[in-house]
């Protein structure tokens, strides 16, 4: 298994008649080749142009998980989870994939290599060899930032919710608009945390989130 970042460049062709700045040229008509970052579209452009990519290698969606993509071997499976254009390549043979998109199709890879770290998750393989996934440097960046908000750190806790506590009948006083930017970031990466692997903090958070 291997990951991979896209950071190639979409490519568009516009046109402009040349001012007197082009000296002798002035008056002729620039054919200008022009990367589509930063534009409304350009997410939607890239999913497609990459979609398109897939499927000329082979690779049908999941009709589960849209943007999870899979190519019947016959043997066996070939997949690629795409998270905007972050890749992660599950294949016996991921550097064909890998030098089909860099060479074929000109995209520009980075990061490539057997998995390590991918969207805020730690990947290692356990004692058996069984592939893992858990999101250690996450939690400690979570951890670093209270520490820095803050200057301490959370106190530990044996499970995320109390018993008996009712959030919902809370009475302190009610937080600035400072205060209530930091909060929502707070619960911002407590749920990306869910997202990629604490589950068990899934009610805390949806109930904290209220």
């Amino acid at each position: 298994m291997t990951r991979g970042t896209e950071c190639g460049n979409f490519i568009a062709s516009l046109t402009v008649i040349a001012g007197p700045e082009f000296g002798d040229q002035k008056g002729h008509t620039f054919v200008i080749r022009k990367a589509l970052y930063g534009l409304k579209n350009s997410g939607l452009r890239w999913h497609e142009r990459l979609s398109d990519v897939l499927r000329d290698m082979g690779f049908i969606p999941s009709k589960a998980e849209r943007d999870i993509w899979m190519h019947d071997c016959g043997d066996h499976y070939k997949y690629i989870p795409v998270y905007v254009d972050d890749l992660l390549i599950a294949s016996k043979d991921p550097s064909s994939i890998i030098k089909t998109l860099s060479e074929e199709h000109k995209f520009k890879l980075k990061g490539t290599g057997t998995v390590s770290f991918h969207l805020g998750c730690d990947w290692f393989r356990d004692d058996d060899g069984n592939l893992c996934y858990a999101p250690h440097q996450y939690i400690e960046k979570v951890m670093d930032n209270y520490l820095r908000l803050f200057g301490k750190h959370p106190h530990n806790a044996h499970s995320s919710i109390v018993q008996g506590d009712h959030p919902e009948l809370d009475t302190s006083k009610l937080l600035d608009n400072a205060g209530i930017r930091i909060y929502q970031s707070l619960i911002g990466s407590l749920q990306w945390a869910i997202q990629i692997g604490r589950f068990d903090i899934a009610t805390a958070v949806m109930l904290l989130s209220r």
